[in-house]
C-alpha cells in the first residue's frame, strides 16, 4: 500500500541533511532534551518507587497489616477473635500482643518508650524482628525470664549492651499507706533490633506477652491482636469485611490508617518530583517548536511549489506534524532505552560514580538506607512515554499551522 505523501515528505525533511546547520544543531538539541527528560523521569521514579518500597517493607517489619484492639485498651479472649479473623481467607497468620507505656530508667538515666508484650513464636509470623536482630537472640523471650529487647537507638541511649540490667517502670502504681507507688520491675536486656525506622528503634521494647500481662496486671486479657495478609494492598478491604465478622467489641486499624500521613508525604514527594522533572521535556518542546519554526521558514519555497502543485493547507500541517513527532520519537526511543538501563542498574553505577568522585552519596552515620533502591515500573514508563510525546506533538501544532497559511505568491516571489 502506498504511504501518503504528506508521511513520505515529513520522513524525507527528517532525513535529508539541512542547508542550514545551525537547524540540524536545534533539531539534535531538542531530540536530545527529550532523551534526558524521559531518562531522568525513568530514573528519578524508579528511584522513589524503590524507597516507596523499601520504607513499607521496613515499616510493616515491625507494624502489622491489620490490627485489632480493645475498645477500652483490653481485648478478653482474644483466642475467639484470633479465631474469627482467622477463618478470613486472606488472613495468613495471627499474633496477640500486649502494649503500653513505660518508662527505663538505668543509673541516674531514664528514657519512656512503648513497651509491647508478644508470644515470639506466633510473632514471627506477622512481623520480622527476628531478621534485624543485631546481638542477641529473640527466642529469649521466655515467660517468667523478664528479658527484653530493645531497640538500637533505645540501648544506645540507656548506654545498655546484651546482659545489662534495666528497671521498667510501669504507669499502674500499687495504692500504699504513703500514697500511689509506680510498679518497678527489673529487666534483662536479651537482644537488641534494628529495622532502620527511628520511630521503632528509639521507642519500642519487646517483653514476653505473659510477663508484660503480669506487670500491667491485665489477667489473660491483652491489648489487641495482629494480623498478617497476603496481599498488603487489600487491607482496607479485608478490615472492612472482617469488622462484620468479629463479635467483639473492638476497633480494626489497617496500615494504610496507621501511618497514612507518612506514607501520604512520600507519593505527594514522589508526584511532586514528577511534575518538576516535567519541565525538562517541557524545555526539550519548547526547543522543537524553535527547529519547526526555522525549518518551516527554510522550506518556505518547497510549501509554495507543493500549494501551487494542489496540496491543501492540512497536508501541509501533515509534513512537518510528522516532521515533529518523528524527532520527538527518536528523542524518546533514546530516553525510555537510557532510563530503563540506568534505573535497572542503579546499585551498579551510583557506587561507580561514588567511587570515581571519591564520596558517598547516602553516608551509613546518616541515613538509614545506604544504598539508592530502584524498582522500575512498567505503567510509569508508558505515563512518562505518553506525557512526552503529548508534549512533542502539541509543539508541532504552532509551526505546522503557519506552514500551512505560507501564501505561495510571496513564498516565490524573490526565487
Amino acid at each position: 500500500m502506498a504511504l501518503p505523501y504528506e508521511l513520505l515528505i515529513g520522513l524525507r525533511y527528517t532525513r535529508a541533511r539541512k542547508r542550514n546547520g545551525f537547524i540540524s544543531f536545534i533539531s539534535a538539541f531538542s531530540m536530545l532534551g527529550i532523551a534526558l527528560g524521559v531518562a531522568a523521569l525513568i530514573v528519578v521514579l524508579s528511584v522513589m518507587n524503590g524507597f516507596q518500597k523499601e520504607l513499607r517493607t521496613r515499616i510493616l517489619g515491625v507494624a502489622s497489616h491489620i490490627q485489632i484492639t480493645g475498645a477500652d485498651g483490653e481485648l478478653p479472649r482474644w483466642q475467639d477473635v484470633a479465631a474469627q479473623a482467622g477463618r478470613h481467607k486472606s488472613v495468613q497468620a495471627v499474633a496477640p500482643f500486649v502494649q503500653s507505656q513505660g518508662m527505663f530508667s538505668v543509673d541516674n538515666g531514664v528514657r519512656g518508650t512503648v513497651v509491647r508484650g508478644v508470644l515470639p513464636e506466633m510473632e514471627d509470623r506477622v512481623a520480622d524482628f527476628r531478621a534485624h536482630m543485631k546481638s542477641g537472640k529473640f527466642d529469649d523471650l521466655q515467660s517468667g525470664s523478664y528479658n527484653v529487647v530493645l531497640g538500637a537507638e533505645l540501648a544506645r541511649a540507656l548506654r545498655v549492651f546484651v546482659g545489662d540490667k534495666v528497671t521498667l517502670i510501669a504507669p499502674q502504681g500499687t495504692v500504699t499507706p504513703a500514697g500511689l507507688v509506680p510498679r518497678l520491675k527489673t529487666f534483662t536486656v536479651s537482644g537488641i533490633f534494628e529495622v532502620g525506622m527511628f520511630e521503632y528503634d528509639n521507642g519500642l521494647a519487646l517483653i514476653h506477652m505473659e510477663d508484660a500481662q503480669r506487670l500491667y496486671r491485665m489477667g489473660d486479657d491483652v491489648s489487641g491482636v495482629r494480623l498478617k495478609l497476603d496481599d498488603l494492598f487489600q487491607a482496607p478491604r479485608v478490615a472492612r469485611e472482617l469488622s462484620r465478622m468479629i463479635s467483639a467489641d473492638a476497633f480494626l486499624f489497617d496500615w494504610t490508617k496507621s501511618h497514612a500521613n507518612f506514607f501520604r508525604a512520600v507519593q505527594i514527594e514522589k508526584n511532586m518530583m514528577f511534575i518538576i522533572l516535567s519541565l525538562i521535556v517541557a524545555v526539550a518542546a519548547f526547543n522543537l517548536v524553535t527547529t519547526l519554526v526555522m525549518a518551516v521558514t527554510d522550506k518556505q519555497a518547497d510549501i509554495a511549489i507543493l500549494r501551487t502543485l494542489g496540496a491543501r493547507p492540512q497536508s501541509i500541517m501533515a509534513v512537518f506534524v510528522v516532521q515533529g513527532a518523528i524527532v520527538g520519537l527518536l528523542g524518546m526511543a533514546l530516553g525510555i532505552g537510557g532510563g530503563v538501563a540506568l534505573a535497572l542498574n542503579v546499585d551498579v553505577v551510583v557506587p561507580f560514580i561514588e567511587r570515581l568522585l571519591g564520596t558517598q552519596f547516602l553516608d551509613k552515620s546518616v541515613y538509614y538506607i545506604s544504598q539508592l533502591p530502584s524498582e522500575l515500573r512498567w505503567n510509569d514508563v508508558w505515563l512518562v512515554t505518553g506525557i512526552s510525546f503529548v508534549l512533542a506533538l502539541l509543539a508541532t501544532l504552532y509551526p505546522s499551522w503557519r506552514a500551512a497559511r505560507v501564501n505561495p505568491a510571496e513564498a516565490l516571489r524573490y526565487e
